[in-house]
């Protein structure tokens, strides 16, 4: 803790500036799941090619994120706002455009062009936001030290998130949606599946994408300007002095910090279930109900419920700890995914889709604790590695979890594309021409997405992640000890 100067109280302040930064990055993370709407839908990109781009870009994505943590970890220059915000400011700036980047609207392109045109725009964003993210993260462990307070900037980051994560989420289906009729103003319907046609407004993404880089970048400033950084910067250092940096080492003492692996396994859970089922949601939203406009609404309905928890999850942890709380969180969305594979049973679409929307209410009843802590468990993680290790190695952990984050959120996706098309989904019918048949596999796949995602992430807290109540409390009472022995 820096003590050669006078710092803030850690406070409300904090904790709002903190969720900010998060609404930045979701300001541009929540169009992941648009882009492979976009070019399926709109693009009219073939299945199979896009799964194998869209996991070669991701794979990138993932090797990306530890080159950048450990850029952070071996920077020791001085910087006027300090090293992790002057980086953050440097990715806010490029994600101002670099989210459009992969939404340009060329349909009738080759498909050469088209796929150097994903290629080259996904790349392009990928650099900005991991240059902003990752010190983003990291910076939770710098704010301050103490365990129950990271907890709030945990749930603060939640709440970012969500907001982040709920406005388009609402706002874009509605705008890049278009119900199609008849020339005598009725609903123009498929012939196969008796719902109303949509057409995806493939041109306003762009735009939209634009002003969401804008909203982003004013949320990264006001956290800059807001936040207060209470622990050295300098004392962030992933290896010994004059050491280089080992990618297999780095590796391998990651993959020895269970805590860090278990809460990893459970992130993954969470993107290779629940957000590599969004193509499928629009797509089963649009060819089964007929409402892909409304699509939004109905995922933020169900997931409302995470906020319940927020005003408490403070006393929560305090007294059952945060492995404890989640363990019984992930039970729950159990519980809510066996729910969900009830509602491709029933014929009555209407009735369908309430059953469908009930087991999405209690899954997201389930993710409540899960979600407020999640970034608190690596803040821990990163605590467990300096109690065994000696070592706090804040942005190589963190940007080893990142790379699996990102390695579930590229083979996740693909695999679901891949698995759409061996539905029978047909990217050059659109959502207009696609067959009862496929409608229906839609909904058997994003009920089989989540339940696979609540499975993961119970065997990520419940059996890897080893930091319960009582281990922490041993924990923080050493580091404490070693901490004042040092000053």
């Amino acid at each position: 803790m820096a003590e050669t100067k006078q710092v803030r109280k850690f406070g409300m302040r904090d904790k709002i500036a903190y969720a900010a930064g998060d609404f930045g990055c979701n300001m541009s993370f929540a169009l992941k799941g648009t882009v492979q709407t976009f070019w399926l839908v709109f693009m009219m990109m073939e299945t199979g090619l896009l799964s194998a781009l869209l996991l070669l870009v991701q794979i990138w994505d993932a090797v990306n994120d530890p080159l950048i943590g450990s850029m952070i970890d071996a920077d020791t220059r001085k910087y006027k706002m300090g090293k992790f915000k002057t980086y953050i400011f440097v990715g806010a700036c490029g994600l101002l455009v670099a989210g459009a980047a992969v939404f340009l609207p060329f349909p009738n392109a080759p498909v050469v062009v088209k796929a150097m045109l994903f290629i080259l725009g996904y790349i392009i964003w990928d650099a900005c936001y991991t240059v902003a993210n990752v010190p983003y993260g990291s910076m939770l462990s710098l704010v301050t030290e103490d365990s129950g307070e990271r907890a709030q900037l945990s749930t603060w980051r939640s709440v970012g998130s969500m907001v982040g994560g709920m406005i388009p989420g609402i706002i874009l289906p509605l705008l890049i949606w278009k119900k199609e009729f008849n020339e005598d103003g009725t609903p123009l319907l498929n012939e196969q599946t008796g719902v109303q046609v949509e057409t995806l407004l493939g041109e306003r993404v762009f735009w939209v994408a634009l002003l969401m880089g804008v909203l982003g970048f004013i949320a990264f400033m006001f956290m800059i300007k807001a936040i207060t950084i209470r622990v050295d910067e300098n004392s962030v250092k992933t290896n010994e002095a004059g050491e280089k940096f080992n990618v297999l080492s780095a590796f391998g003492n990651f993959m020895k910090n269970r805590p860090a692996v278990g809460a990893t396994i459970a992130a993954m859970g969470m993107f290779l279930g629940m957000q590599s089922a969004t193509t499928a949601n629009t797509i089963m939203f649009a060819t089964y109900f007929g409402m892909a406009s409304l699509s939004g609404i109905v995922q933020m309905i169900g997931f409302l419920p995470m906020f319940l928890f927020m005003p408490f999850i403070k006393k929560i942890v305090n007294k059952f700890g945060k492995k404890e709380a989640s363990v019984a969180g992930t039970i729950v969305s159990l519980a809510g995914g066996l729910i969900m594979l009830v509602f491709p049973m029933i014929a009555n679409k209407m009735v369908a889709l309430i059953v469908y929307m009930i087991g999405l209410v209690v899954f997201g009843l389930g993710m409540g604790v899960y979600t407020c802590v999640s970034w608190a468990l690596m803040a821990d993680a990163i605590d467990y590695n300096e109690w065994k290790t000696g070592k706090r190695e804040e942005g190589t952990v963190y940007s080893l979890h990142s790379f699996f984050r990102k390695l579930a959120q590229g083979v996740g996706p693909s695999i679901v594309l891949l698995i759409m098309g061996a539905l029978g989904y047909v990217s050059d019918l659109g959502t207009a021409g696609q067959s009862a048949a496929t409608s229906y596999n839609m909904c058997w796949l994003v009920a089989g997405l989540y339940l696979f995602s609540a499975v993961l992430q119970f065997v990520g807290i419940a059996v890897v992640y080893n930091l319960d109540k009582k281990t922490m409390m041993t924990m923080n009472a050493e580091l404490k000890a070693r901490h004042e022995g040092q000053n």
